[in-house]
């Protein structure tokens, strides 16, 4: 029999310290083909990397989205911002996206991916879902950045919602939309990392060392 893991309340979430995030001098804004092909042949060297993508909000209940509208990619000390306007630079993304032999983990990744298949034609491979990763490790909850932060680290991952609902379309970016979308992708990447170290089991004994 295995006991449950439980992932902090938001209470005892806000009083943690907060989770040391990237910098805008740690993030590569991607726009254009060149610029693109350098930033995949730096992610070539990487087996594992944080994944999301952003899309401009819809607002009406028919409303088609036509995202991504970025593809954020992280290390454990950096990130790429892909933005997809020019199309050589999505034919780039494409590329390597299809390509095999890395993990990209993320959260609730099931909406990116069919987004992704619709607007570049690609099945994104090694796609981690970490969520089904905290179930496999004794959570029972769906498990967010947030809590998955608090949980692995007990620190206070902080997400802006001004961002989170801003225009992802915006061919300029803000510097707080590209902290904000490096940050996710940041995030999941130490979680990922922190994960592969947590037993995929929990004896009653071990929860209560």
């Amino acid at each position: 029999m295995h006991n449950q893991r439980h992932i902090p309340d938001a209470d005892a979430i806000a009083a943690l310290p907060e989770f040391p995030r990237l910098a805008l001098g740690q993030i590569t804004l991607v726009q254009s083909r060149e610029q693109a092909r350098e930033a995949c042949a730096a992610l070539r060297d990487h087996p594992a990397l944080g994944f999301d993508t952003e899309s401009k909000p819809t607002f009406f209940k028919d409303q088609v989205s036509e995202g991504p509208h970025v593809v954020q990619l992280a290390s454990l000390r950096h990130a790429w911002i892909f933005q997809l306007h020019d199309p050589e630079c999505r034919e780039q993304v494409s590329q390597w996206l299809g390509e095999p032999g890395r993990a990209l983990a993320g959260f609730g990744l099931g909406d990116d991916v069919k987004r992704i298949v619709h607007k570049l034609g690609v099945a994104p491979q090694g796609i981690v879902e970490l969520n089904a990763w905290f179930r496999e490790r004794g959570y029972r909850k769906e498990v967010g950045v947030k809590g998955a932060v608090a949980a692995l680290f007990s620190q206070r991952f902080i997400k802006s919602k001004k961002a989170a609902t801003s225009n992802w379309a915006s061919r300029q970016l803000s510097e707080g939309q590209l902290i904000y979308a490096a940050n996710d992708a940041y995030a999941a990447a130490w979680v990922y990392q922190a994960l592969l170290d947590l037993p995929t089991t929990v004896s009653a004994d071990a929860s209560k060392a």
